[in-house]
Parts: structure tokens; sequence; C-alpha cells
């Protein structure tokens, strides 16, 4: 049996914006795929042949020898996982879906595949096959969560073989927990993966870094909630740091997932910690929590200090903030953009993107706007941070669309007199 696995291509920001490309004077890069396949590969027995196509680098939709299609994707690549369905299905091929979307949209996916499976993979995977084998998939597979204590590593091997001149990502993701108890309201992890944290065994995340190390790639520690107090993930992203200072392991890791209210928590000991670890940087995502969904209104100058004081905290524990703004949220206006712009440069902020606020299916923020009759397409490839796809509160579609246009220009313009120059060297994905 072979077992065909694919990752569907997506728009990105300068895709769906090509006036970003004369905005930001930065590296455009692709990253790695969603460890998604990797982990399928992983339970995938010896005796099946496995064969992956990144649609990002070649079109997939060519013919195959594979009996069956395996296909994972999130909403910003929905539209085009649903077509590659279409196109192996009408080759006479059986196709799983798989992913986000499939688990948050089922009977939107259901018409285009032979199965869907409904949660996180690996539970399922072994009777898919075995179904698949005997010709007798059914149409939906529901997943309870993982035991993650029985999970083996990610296989990076499948990814790395489909590298070459030109692409290769800078870092892959390294998983230390999966789930998250918080309800963020335009996040779908909760609902797609539990909402409590999960940790992994430390067997299995030094694993994954031996893959990365051995084959001279970084890593990067994507769980914004890691640092979250009291939780199972906190609680191994902080062994996993204690492992690689004390063991001067050689695994490079790109940035830290965090959040402002976290680097506000975190003790002085949780960031010389990462430091000796070698963390030089934190990837801050902004737009879902309390401070920053409030410090760019102008109306709560307690939450736009606390803004300060986190972006004040990294730096001076030697940790550069590249910084992600959201825009639209309901609480935002037009005067958000300069608002935004203004604490960008009173912070001294190096690096930073911008995203449009998306109501992803599934999510809080999409059952609120739908109830309410806010959205204004189901187009799924626009549901990439980089279009407008729901009716504002306090603005215009049209606004909130130039509004994001505007922070990435004037954020990257060069301003020398204000000693605010981007970095030509840095890379960054949009």
């Amino acid at each position: 049996m072979k077992v065909l696995f694919v990752y569907p291509r997506f728009a990105r920001h300068a895709q769906s914006n090509p006036i970003l490309r004369t905005f930001v004077p930065m590296k455009e890069y692709l990253g790695s795929p969603s460890l998604a396949i990797a982990a399928l590969a992983a339970c995938t027995p010896p005796d099946v042949q496995i064969e992956y196509r990144d649609d990002r680098l070649d079109d997939a939709a060519v013919d195959t020898d594979a009996d069956l299609v395996a296909i994972t994707f999130f909403t910003a690549a929905a539209s085009r996982g649903l077509a590659l369905c279409d196109h192996f299905r009408a080759l006479g091929k059986k196709v799983v879906a798989g992913g986000i979307f499939p688990t948050l949209m089922p009977d939107e996916v259901q018409p285009h595949v032979d199965a869907v499976v409904v949660g996180e993979g690996e539970p399922v995977w072994g009777q898919v096959l075995a179904d698949a084998a005997a010709g007798a998939l059914r149409p939906r597979y529901q997943a309870a969560p993982a035991d993650v204590a029985t999970l083996p590593p990610p296989r990076l091997d499948v990814y790395f073989g489909a590298e070459r001149d030109g692409f290769r990502p800078d870092d892959y993701p390294l998983q230390v927990s999966r789930g998250c108890p918080l309800r963020c309201d335009a996040c779908a992890l909760p609902t797609s993966m539990g909402n409590t944290a999960r940790a992994l065994p430390m067997d299995y995340i030094l694993a994954v870094a031996e893959q990365l190390t051995a084959s001279g790639r970084q890593a990067c520690l994507t769980e914004d909630t890691g640092w979250l107090p009291g939780t199972a993930g906190a609680r191994r992203l902080t062994e996993l740091l204690e492992y690689l200072a004390a063991h001067d392991h050689p695994l490079k890791i790109s940035y830290i997932g965090i959040s402002m209210p976290m680097i506000l928590a975190a003790p002085p000991k949780a960031f010389a910690l990462a430091r000796k670890a070698g963390v030089e940087m934190f990837y801050l995502v902004g737009g879902f929590d309390p401070v920053t969904t409030r410090a760019f209104t102008g109306e709560d100058p307690r939450a736009l200090q606390r803004a300060t004081d986190a972006i004040r905290k990294s730096w001076d524990h030697g940790i550069e903030p590249y910084t992600s703004f959201l825009l639209g949220n309901d609480a935002d206006d037009e005067g958000t953009v300069d608002r935004m712009l203004q604490f960008s440069m009173d912070a001294g902020i190096r690096k930073a993107e911008f995203a449009v606020f998306t109501p992803y299916p599934g999510t809080p923020a999409w059952r609120r706007l739908v109830a309410e009759d806010r959205i204004l397409t189901r187009e799924w490839g626009r549901y990439n941070d980089a279009n407008v796809v729901f009716r504002p509160k306090r603005m215009t579609p049209e606004a909130l669309h130039d509004g994001y246009l505007r922070l990435w220009k004037e954020f990257y313009a060069v301003r020398p007199e204000e000693g605010l120059r981007p970095d030509a060297e840095r890379t960054i994905q949009f």
C-alpha cells in the first residue's frame, strides 16, 4: 500500500497584497509545513510506502500511484485543499482529509472526500489505513485527544527530503505540549486540540531536537502559551530550557512564542534561563490578550502602560520582542493604526508584523460574527490574516484594509531622524 501526503498551498500576505513587497525591505521566506504530516508519517507502518508533496513548491495536482491520498489543511489553505481533494478523487483515488479546518468544518469538507478525520490524527490513523486497505473507509473518524505519552516523534525527514535550493525553512516547530486552557476570541486551538495543556514527554521533545541538530536546522517554540503559569506546557518548556542550558546542547532556538501578559507574569529567572539556553528572540503575539486588545484603543492608559512595560522587560533581559499586531478587534477604530505606530516607536520595537483580525471557523469570533450577520465571505483562501472577511464594528472594511497596509508601510519606512531603520538581513514571513 502507498500513501500520498499533500500539504496544500495558500496565499500569504504579500501574495494577497503584492504592494507589501515595496514596503517591507526584508527577505521573504516560506515557513515549514505544520507537523501534522510528519506526525502521521511516524505512525505509518514500515510496510506502507510514503510519498510527500508540498504544493507550495510544486503543483501537487498531478497523477500518483498512491492508493490513498491524505491531505491536511487549515483555513487559509482550505479552498486549495478541497480542490486537490476533488482532483484526486476524479483520478479514482481514495482521499482522506484532516487538520484544523476539517476538524472544525467537517460538513463543509465531507462532499469532497471519502473520509474526514475530526480531531488529532494519530489515534485513528492506524484504523484509517486498515480500512483503506480493506476498501472500507468510513465517512468520518472522530478522534479523541491523543495520549501524548504514546506518540512517536514526528518524522521531519519527510519534509527535509522536499527541501531544495531556494527553499529551506529557517526553522521547524518543536512542540512541547498540545491543547490550551484559554478561550481567546479568534483562536481555534482549544476547540481543535482540547482545552487542557498536555505536556509531551521529554524523550519525545529531545528526539525532535536531535533530528533538527543533526540536520543543521533550528527549532522554533511556536506555542505562545508556553509560559502560561501553572500549566503542564509551561512546566515542560522550563524543563526543556533547563536541559538545554545544563547540557550545553547544540540545539539552536530561533524564538519562543509568548504574549505580553506572560512576559509581565514571568519571573526574572525565567528570562535568565531562556538566555542561558540560547534564546535571543520572542515571537510576541498580540490582539488576543487583555493587554493588547485594549492598549491601542485610546481608552485604556493602564493597558498601554502594561504593553510598554512588557516590551521594556523583554529588552531589559536581552531578548528581542518580534511583535505581532492584530488590527480589527471590535474596540479598534481608524485611530488604532496611529496608536500602534506610535507605541512601536516609543517602545523601540525593531521588528514587527501586522495582521487583520480574522474570524476563523470554529472559533468564538466566528460563531459571534455569524450570529451577528457580519461575515462578508466564505472564500476560505481570503482567511489568511491579510484580507477583511467580516464587517468591522468601528470602521469600514476598506478602512480596516487600508490601515493594515499603512501599518506595514509606515513601520518599515526609513526614518533616520527617529532612529528607526529596518534590518535588511532579517527575514520575515508574509
